[in-house]
């Protein structure tokens, strides 16, 4: 990370949100790399620093593709009464013919930029923009993936690289498209790509690897099998990610194909367990429900874009009620704002029920203060990293929220949490503190405008 991000050894805050709880005077100490080496609650502050509101973990953001935030806001005109996912897609293709390394680096800076001043403090990045426009591989074959670890070093977050597994345009083993050239790698050339990435992360503690077969449709059984052990034998604890049963005609092509639904196809193919993160999961079946959150692995919610494709509503009661785990990510990132995923995740669910506070423990409580915790244990799993709690071993990964917000007057606690994220027109985070360094202090990134000048020019040279 960078040395312009001033790194603390020791950090005193008056209330902050620890594994058991909200606790009051606590004293952290962090060590040279970045990890919590200690955690004092009822302490002194001996002379730390002084945190400036009430400290929260940093939430992971467990899927995304960085580029689309460059083109958030340029498919929302409607193609005909049968808009859809699809034809956002073809949308998608056409921008990213254009994009280059310089552009992709450009955005994905100013997207991880965006992302901390929110409240994110680390992200998983589902690649798979790999090759030249034409399809040819970069002289590195890793030129891209390297690009958006470059970016999120320099804007200071956590990143789990995800390079993508696309070999295929459809269930069955049907052609690519033009519009996919640019992704498209066999499992041998994707293997090599995956040990070049691992090589990079090396020594990081802010750089993680795993890998993203892109869908079922994307690749063949024979393929995914041949990914999956070829990690399996590089380090069997990486995290392994998919997109599933998103749409309708997915599970109905799945459904043709094979006769069984993406979810359940899934779970009979591959040893799915806590290591796996199937992305989106709207489709699923109450069979599938009870068994992906027996499995161990994480739902992937993306609350924002599921909204904005059309793509439905997540089973998020039956399958919270069979103990499965979930986080949030921005995926296509027409929102960069954890709040608001938490938010609109609560709000699906009350509409889809017609009831309210759908999202809260068993005994009753705070719908806020649930949200916030079971997705950050989530989105630790999901990243690869030890993220998601305020405790010693953790990455030192927290948020200060701004107790001057309107929204958080008067309120302590669990209320705090409550407010941030369902009366939060205003972000609340104030500070935010990624592997013990600063990145943002009193709201505002110190590389924003170098940041936003960087982006401002790819966009220029995008729309050219």
């Amino acid at each position: 990370m960078s040395a312009s991000f001033p790194a603390v050894s020791r950090l005193f805050a008056e209330a902050a949100l620890l594994p058991g709880g909200w606790a009051r005077d606590v004293l952290f100490a962090f060590d040279v790399a970045g990890a919590i080496e200690s955690v004092t609650p009822g302490a002194a502050p001996e002379g730390a620093e002084r945190a400036a509101g009430p400290v929260v973990p940093g939430l992971p953001n467990l899927h995304g593709h960085a580029f689309q935030r460059a083109m958030a806001g340029l498919a929302e005109r409607a193609a005909g009464p049968e808009d859809s996912f699809w034809t956002w897609r073809e949308v998608m293709y056409g921008f990213v013919a254009r994009l280059g390394p310089e552009e992709a680096e450009a955005v994905a800076a100013q997207l991880y930029l965006e992302m901390l001043e929110a409240g994110y403090t680390a992200a998983a990045e589902f690649h798979y923009l790999h090759h030249a426009p034409d399809g040819r591989p970069y002289a590195d074959l890793a030129e891209m993936s390297r690009r958006h670890a470059a970016a999120a070093r320099r804007v200071g977050l956590g990143l789990t690289l995800l390079p993508v597994l696309y070999a295929q345009g459809g269930f069955g083993g049907q052609p690519a498209g033009e519009g996919q050239r640019r992704f498209l790698n066999d499992p041998g050339r994707f293997l090599k790509l995956v040990e070049a990435l691992r090589a990079e992360a090396a020594g990081d503690p802010n750089l993680a690897v795993g890998i993203a077969p892109h869908s079922l449709r994307a690749v063949t059984p024979e393929q995914l099998e041949e990914a999956v052990a070829g990690l399996t034998a590089l380090d069997p604890r990486a995290p392994i990610h998919v997109h599933v049963a998103e749409q309708t005609k997915e599970v109905e092509d799945c459904l043709a194909w094979s006769g069984r639904r993406p979810v359940r196809w899934l779970l009979d193919a591959q040893p799915v367990d806590a290591r796996w993160c199937l992305v989106h999961a709207t489709h699923m079946d109450a069979d599938e429900t009870r068994a992906l959150a027996a499995s161990g692995a994480v739902a992937g919610l993306c609350p924002t874009t599921e909204a904005n494709l059309g793509d439905g509503l997540f089973p998020a009661l039956d399958y919270r009620a069979a103990g499965g785990a979930w986080g949030v990510g921005s995926d296509s990132h027409v929102s960069v704002s954890p709040w608001e995923e938490l938010r609109l995740l609560e709000y699906g669910q009350r509409l889809l029920h017609r009831r309210r506070n759908l999202l809260r423990p068993s005994e009753g409580g705070s719908v806020g203060a649930t949200l916030w915790a079971e997705a950050l244990a989530g989105g630790a799993r999901a990243c690869g990293r030890p993220l998601g709690a305020l405790e010693a071993g953790r990455r030192a990964d927290l948020l200060v929220l701004d107790p001057e917000t309107p929204a958080l007057w008067g309120r302590e606690g669990d209320a705090l949490l409550d407010a941030a994220v369902f009366a939060g027109n205003v972000n609340s985070v104030r500070d935010v503190l990624v592997g013990g360094r600063w990145v943002v202090r009193e709201r505002r990134h110190p590389l924003r405008e170098e940041t936003a000048a960087a982006y401002r020019a790819a966009l220029a040279r995008l729309a050219g």
